[in-house]
């Protein structure tokens, strides 16, 4: 029996100003994104860029290889598939790859990446995972002590973070500087990495 079937639906609020984990990515690579996105509110158009379209394209073909043999690896006994989760409270809704069922009776979010596994992405990858970590805490009110980080580029590297104080406590700090930007409309400042910007949608009205 799938263990899944034990979850307890997932609620929202459309009340609450929110963000998404991809979001939080998006201001880690650049917080420019953000405040062209959400105060300018000028579209990304990114159906144009090419690691988008792949990525959907292996997000796509994931549902027919691999997850049993990563979840075997993992010992999850048992999952949830593109679940939403929404937290009026840390103020970030997504929709993460799989909720595991872990042997111990935690639970563990699982993303898949497309991008090859890189230390720097790293970062941007694992407070992602973190924020889902905390939204799977919050909805079914169940320890989650580690998650899943699965490379499909690096014949599915599977990478385990650690999900603790000092993980949540970095992961909460960027959502409030998002939420900053948000709010106030002030311009950051741009990324300190320039090759980010060779490929970047903004990069003709960012002066």
């Amino acid at each position: 029996m799938d263990e899944s079937a034990k979850l307890p639906p997932v609620s929202d609020t459309e009340a609450t100003p929110m963000i998404t984990p991809s979001e939080v990515i998006e201001y880690i690579y650049c917080p420019r994104f953000i405040y062209f996105m959400r105060c300018l509110e000028i579209p990304q158009f990114e159906d144009r860029r090419y690691k988008v379209l792949k990525g959907r394209e292996v997000h796509k073909r994931r549902t027919k290889e691999n997850r049993e043999y990563l979840r075997k690896k993992i010992g999850a006994t048992g999952k949830s598939l593109n679940v939403y989760l929404a937290s009026a409270r840390l103020r970030v809704r997504g929709i993460v790859d799989e909720v595991l069922v872990l042997k111990d009776g935690s639970l563990a979010p699982l993303d898949y990446k497309y991008t090859p596994f890189r230390e720097m992405a790293f970062r941007t990858h694992r407070i992602q995972l973190v924020l889902y970590a905390l939204l799977i805490r919050e909805t079914y009110n169940q320890p989650v002590n580690c998650g899943f980080l699965a490379y499909v580029r690096d014949s599915s590297k599977l990478i385990k973070v650690n999900i603790d104080s000092g993980a949540e406590h970095e992961t909460i700090n960027v959502v409030d500087r998002i939420f900053k930007i948000v709010e106030t409309c002030s311009l950051p400042g741009r990324t300190k990495y320039r090759v980010r910007c060779h490929d970047c949608c903004y990069k003709n009205i960012c002066v």
